[in-house]
């Protein structure tokens, strides 16, 4: 029997390498002889990084960057383990969590550091690069990462712009005759379930801003700045990037990601599907088992477990799928008829959130064990 394991993190408890384990502990007491081909997943968000190293024999790199804050830092991304492919969350270095209650301030904060990484990656020879959008601290268009790879953006003085949101305001011309010409031969996609447009009541600033320290007053100056900044990039570069849809995502860096490279927006869970092979791996598959921390209706959305059970039904319309999760919402009985055949929570009984993350590995594998003593045991 072959049974594919290819689940998210559990997060606070697993990453999706670490549930991964913990299922096929459950499948070899259960099934001794099943082929089991374990493939850790992510749809793009926290995580994206590790699971997709883990899946492909990959390596972590650590870089120095320039924080939200303009503050020297270090983070981490992935090259994958064909050694032309990168993988970046634009979080490690730009995230929220360089910033606290006190030190947030959209106006001034910057995509700066992602820039670097990508810079990075850059010098390491990769042809591909993927980009987790989300968990930004930032809202400035992604004009830091323009800045970083080379782009400039000039006032009426031609004098470079500051740091932040608020500066593009300022922005008189788009300089690219230094933007790295690398980037034209690598291919970028950018993973994001986000469909917001850059400006307007959906765009970054109204709906994202206010999470990252905007006040009302502050989500106005930086909706009007990011207006301005789309309107130069159309005029002078031609590229329409304040209606797109996932042009706010990450406080905009999805719009300058369109506005300065060639990258493409796609799911995140897609992205991840084709970048581990799992379809081909899933091929004549009889099991699948996912999941991840919280499964609800939310779920069907991009999430995890649902771009695996499709992706899997695709090439083997008869495996069945179950999705494992340390908590089960409401509306799950939406996802029945789009991939997924069952859900189950791991949880025994009741009990203190600290005590399901520190049992998570082990309700996991015993969840796992009676899922397939159940399917084996009627086949």
């Amino acid at each position: 029997m072959k049974i594919i394991i290819a689940p998210d993190s559990f997060k606070g408890s697993m990453t999706a390498q670490e549930a991964a384990d913990a299922m096929e502990e459950g499948v070899c007491k259960a099934l001794p002889d099943a082929e089991i081909i374990k493939v850790p997943m992510a749809d793009g968000g926290e995580g994206t990084v590790q699971s997709l190293v883990d899946a492909t024999g990959g390596q972590i790199i650590t870089a120095p960057v320039t924080n939200p804050l303009g503050v020297e830092a270090e983070a981490a991304y992935g090259i994958l383990g064909d050694g032309t492919s990168a993988v970046i969350e634009m979080a490690a270095a730009s995230g929220i969590q360089f910033v606290n209650s006190e030190t947030k301030n959209p106006l001034i904060t910057t995509t700066y550091g992602t820039g670097q990484l990508i810079t990075d990656a850059l010098d390491r020879g990769v042809t591909e690069i993927i980009v987790g959008l989300g968990g930004s601290a930032t809202n400035d268009g992604g004009a830091g990462m323009a800045q970083a790879l080379g782009v400039h953006l000039l006032d009426e003085a031609g004098r470079e712009l500051p740091f932040g949101g608020a500066a593009l305001a300022d922005l008189a011309s788009v300089d690219c005759s230094g933007i790295d010409p690398r980037l034209k031969d690598v291919h970028i996609w950018l993973a994001s379930d986000v469909t917001n447009p850059l400006t307007g009541v959906r765009g970054a600033s109204a709906v994202f801003g206010p999470q990252k320290g905007a006040t009302p007053h502050m989500v106005e100056q930086l909706d009007r700045a990011l207006s301005h900044y789309a309107q130069i990039i159309h005029d002078q570069l031609g590229r329409d990037v304040q209606t797109v849809p996932g042009a706010g995502a990450a406080g905009g860096l999805g719009a300058g990601f369109l506005a300065f490279t060639d990258a493409v927006m796609q799911p995140g869970v897609a992205i991840v599907v084709e970048a581990t092979r799992l379809k081909d791996k899933a091929v004549g598959a009889d099991i699948c088992i996912t999941g991840e921390g919280g499964i609800d209706y939310q779920t069907q959305y991009g999430k995890t477990p649902m771009g695996t059970a499709q992706a899997v039904k695709e090439v083997s319309p008869d495996c069945t799928v179950v999705a494992i999760a340390g908590s089960v919402g409401e509306g799950i009985d939406q996802l029945y008829g789009l991939g997924i055949d069952a859900i189950f929570g791991i949880l025994p009984g009741a009990c203190t959130l600290q005590e399901a993350l520190v049992c998570a590995k082990t309700n996991v594998s015993r969840t796992t064990e009676n899922i397939i003593r159940l399917i084996a045991g009627r086949q």
